[in-house]
């Protein structure tokens, strides 16, 4: 199972972690901290240094009720950290985290290797026609709604049958449109109660059927804290927790705050894989 990433092969069979660089104000647990352009490089060079395969950057929160954010500002908060994050680091895999396809279009212009979409094409049309022109891995989120009002729309008939259909629409949508490189990210914590993204993690395994990277979501979000009675900033061993279970029910690519961990908790169920009997 490999993606195409500026020419490499990256091997998915063996689970990656995708470090997060968030770049907006308002992010739940790390908004405002990256600021300084020194500080933002030495959190990169700790983050691949301790494993990390790509680093996601957001300059849009996506957080429930997160406040709207015009084009333009995405792109001046965005694209001169790419731009020195690869003059420092040319071998970064960047991901960018935007529904929007002229960000998107800019962003590759610039050296980003995916994107990843948390509207799966659905908060602008021209998505999948801008990746597919790019031919970058794209990562596609399920969500309903926007993040203004997503969590007004936690209904399903069943929750893992509707999101099984929605993904089967979109992928067979871009793999028209010539998108080569599809992951799946069942969309922990957007539209979905506490109760809802627990189910999707006990089921999760359901959504090897598309033969498809799987990519999960789960660091440090509301999910893991609100059980706990605690805080994003106390969340790291649940974090942990929930990755094992992940990992176990065959995900991919961890999107996670704290790599290090993230990366051990991969090397751990490794050992438990290879040794079972």
């Amino acid at each position: 199972m490999t993606i195409n990433c500026k020419g490499e092969l990256i091997d998915l069979s063996s689970p990656k972690v995708m470090g997060i660089l968030n770049l907006t104000p308002d992010s739940f647990f790390d908004g405002g901290k990256y600021k300084d352009e020194t500080y933002i490089l030495s959190q990169v060079d700790y983050m691949l240094n301790h494993g990390a395969a790509f680093i996601d950057m957001g300059a849009y929160s996506s957080r429930p009720g997160a406040e709207h954010v015009p084009e333009d500002e995405e792109l001046k908060r965005l694209i001169p950290i790419i731009d020195l994050i690869l003059k420092k680091f040319p071998d970064t895999l960047i991901s960018v985290d935007t529904f929007r396809s002229k960000v998107a279009s800019i962003s590759i212009e610039h050296g980003a290797a995916l994107i990843n979409d948390i509207s799966a094409g659905n908060l602008d049309k021209k998505m999948f026609d801008t990746v597919a022109k790019h031919q970058v891995p794209y990562i596609m989120m399920h969500m309903k709604g926007t993040p203004q009002s997503m969590q007004k729309e936690a209904v399903y008939e069943d929750l893992i049958n509707d999101l099984r259909f929605y993904f089967s629409e979109k992928v067979k949508e871009s793999s028209g449109k010539k998108i080569n490189d599809i992951i799946l990210d069942p969309g922990f914590g957007f539209a979905k109660t506490t109760a809802q993204n627990y189910t999707l993690l006990n089921h999760l395994d359901m959504f090897q059927t598309f033969g498809l990277p799987i990519l999960i979501g789960l660091s440090r979000k509301s999910m893991i804290y609100k059980i706990l009675e605690s805080s994003p900033k106390e969340a790291l061993n649940g974090t942990t927790a929930l990755h094992t279970i992940a990992l176990l029910k065959g995900a991919n690519i961890i999107r996670a705050h704290d790599v290090k961990e993230a990366s051990e908790c991969i090397k751990l169920v490794k050992a438990l894989k290879e040794n079972a009997l």
